[in-house]
């Protein structure tokens, strides 16, 4: 097991925002968390990131396992460096006055001590320009020149220049025309295939989320309500009625 979530509970103040929730992702596994607005989706993965950002919440209870060590302490530079987790944020966060390969290249910072540095940063950045070659056709444009889903491919593709195994994307389709967010949907999907990259996706748009992942968790008002293959959530009355329009 990869990761396993124990009881979590995290608050906001005097706001709890998830009541003690638990679940499991195995390594290689596409997962996702489905739920609408303020389901507690983004407080479960700022948690798993241990960002220290103003907005992120508490962990009040529970555990983080990761490969079977707690995280709860960790900082978050050294889960990208020794555990290889990253975090593709809700609103992408790239350096909108950098290019596309100056954001990619900065990304690549975990790697400073590594003898093969320029080796592994230009094996990787070849990747990010096979996954995405909008990418690699606008390397020198400026992010702010992106479009919304260019900006969230770049986004992806500084995760991977980290060299994570393991990614956590935070509603990576908001914003974004349908054909870009299945090119991108697409594309990380090939990157699981090929470079077996574990992927946790938190997303509003429940269709797409059970399409892409393998299984999924639903979450309510900060409490896991339903779980399971993705073919069964889809097909589950309840979160057809409430999350799928049927």
């Amino acid at each position: 097991m990869l990761l396993e979530v124990k009881d979590l509970k995290v608050s906001y103040g005097n706001i709890e925002a998830l009541h003690g929730i638990s679940f499991t992702i195995d390594e290689g596994e596409i997962v996702t968390l489905i739920g609408a607005n303020g389901a507690g989706k983004t407080s479960t993965l700022l948690s798993l990131s241990r960002l220290g950002r103003p907005e992120a919440p508490a962990v009040t209870g529970g555990d983080i396992l990761y490969k079977g060590s707690s995280i709860l302490k960790t900082e978050p530079h050294t889960l990208i460096q020794k555990h290889m987790m990253a975090l593709v944020p809700e609103g992408r966060h790239i350096f909108g006055n950098l290019t596309v390969e100056e954001n990619l290249r900065i990304a690549a910072y975990s790697h400073r001590k590594d003898p093969r540095r320029k080796e592994l940063v230009a094996e990787t950045q070849a990747l990010v320009f096979g996954l995405f070659p909008r990418l690699a056709e606008r390397r020198k444009q400026r992010g702010e020149l992106l479009s919304g889903g260019e900006q969230q491919m770049l986004a992806v593709g500084r995760a991977l220049m980290t060299g994570s195994s393991f990614i956590m994307l935070d509603e990576p389709s908001m914003g974004l025309a349908p054909k870009l967010m299945y090119e991108m949907f697409r594309a990380m999907r090939r990157l699981n295939d090929e470079k077996h990259i574990t992927i946790l996706v938190v997303e509003q748009n429940a269709k797409v989320a059970l399409e892409f992942a393998g299984r999924g968790y639903v979450l309510k008002t900060g409490e896991i309500v339903a779980q399971g293959a993705s073919a069964d959530l889809a097909a589950n009355p309840d979160v057809k009625k409430a999350y799928l329009g049927g």
